[in-house]
C-alpha cells in the first residue's frame, strides 16, 4: 500500500500519449469501410438477380443477334415494357459500377482527397460522370447515324452498343468487388480498366465491320467513327479526370 502511494505522483507526472488521451492516429479511408459503397454494390447485386430472373432469354437473344449479325431491323420493337425497364436498370447498374471503379482509382491515386473532400460528393460525381459520358456517346452515335447512315442501320448499331453496355455491368461486377474489398493497387486497377476498355472496343470494331464495311465508303466511315467517337472521347475522358483531380486538390 505504501508502495502504491509512492508511485501515484510519479505516474501523474507522466504526459498523456495520443493513444491514452483518445486522440489516436485516424485510419486511412478505404472504400470497403464505406457504407454507401456497400449499399450501392448490394443494390447492383439485387438488380442483376432481378433482371436475370425476368429477362434471361431476352438477354441471350441480344447476344446472339450481336454475334451472328442477324438482319433484324429493331429487336427492341418486339420487347415488352417490362423488358425495357429491366434494360434501363442494367444501364444504371453499369453507370454505378463504373462510377465506383473510377472512385476507387481516384482514392488510390490521391489518398489526400479523402481528407479534403466529401466522399459522398466524390462518389456521386464519379457515377454522374459515367452517366453523362455514356449519354453523350449515345447521342453522338444517333447524330452521326442520322447524317451518314440509314435509319435501320443506325437502329442496329444503337442496339449493339446498348447490348455491350448491358453486359459491361455484369463484367464490371467481380472487378469492382476486387477493387473495393481486396485493396488492389492503382497499377492493377489501371490494367483491369484498360483490359475491359480494349475488349469492348474490339467487340465494337467487329460489329462495325459486320454492319457497315461492305463497300469502300464504309472504310472511310470506320476511320471517322473510331477517331471521332472512340479514340478522342477516351483521351478527353482521361484529360478531364486529371484536370478535375488537380482542380479539387488546389481548391480544397
Amino acid at each position: 500500500m505504501n508502495l502504491l502511494i509512492t508511485l501515484l505522483p510519479a505516474m501523474a507526472a507522466v504526459p498523456m500519449t495520443a493513444s491514452s488521451s483518445g486522440a489516436g492516429i485516424p485510419f486511412p479511408y478505404t472504400p470497403r469501410m464505406d457504407d454507401a459503397v456497400a449499399l450501392l454494390l448490394l443494390a447492383c447485386f439485387f438488380v442483376s438477380a432481378y433482371v436475370l430472373s425476368r429477362c434471361r432469354k431476352f438477354l441471350f437473344q441480344l447476344v446472339k443477334d450481336f454475334l451472328l449479325n442477324r438482319d433484324r431491323s429493331n429487336l427492341f420493337s418486339v420487347s415488352t415494357a417490362g423488358d425495357m425497364r429491366s434494360l434501363m436498370l442494367l444501364l444504371l447498374q453499369t453507370c454505378i459500377l463504373g462510377g465506383v471503379f473510377l472512385f476507387c482509382c481516384l482514392i488510390k491515386s490521391q489518398p489526400e482527397l479523402a481528407q479534403r473532400l466529401s466522399l459522398r460528393l466524390m462518389l456521386g460525381t464519379s457515377i454522374g460522370f459515367c452517366l453523362v459520358y455514356l449519354t453523350v456517346k449515345w447521342m453522338a452515335y444517333s447524330f452521326l447515324g442520322w447524317i451518314f447512315l440509314d435509319k435501320s442501320k443506325t437502329s442496329l448499331w444503337i442496339e449493339s452498343y446498348s447490348t455491350l453496355l448491358y453486359y459491361l455491368g455484369f463484367a464490371l461486377s467481380p472487378f469492382v468487388l476486387l477493387a473495393v474489398y481486396f485493396d488492389l493497387s492503382l497499377q492493377v486497377l489501371i490494367i483491369i480498366g484498360l483490359f475491359l476498355l480494349l475488349f469492348a472496343k474490339i467487340l465494337m470494331f467487329y460489329k462495325w465491320l459486320k454492319l457497315f464495311c461492305h463497300k469502300l465508303h464504309g472504310v472511310f466511315l470506320l476511320i471517322l467513327y473510331f477517331c471521332a467517337l472512340e479514340i478522342m472521347p477516351c483521351l478527353v475522358l482521361y484529360q478531364t479526370t486529371v484536370q478535375l483531380k488537380d482542380l479539387l486538390i488546389i481548391k480544397f
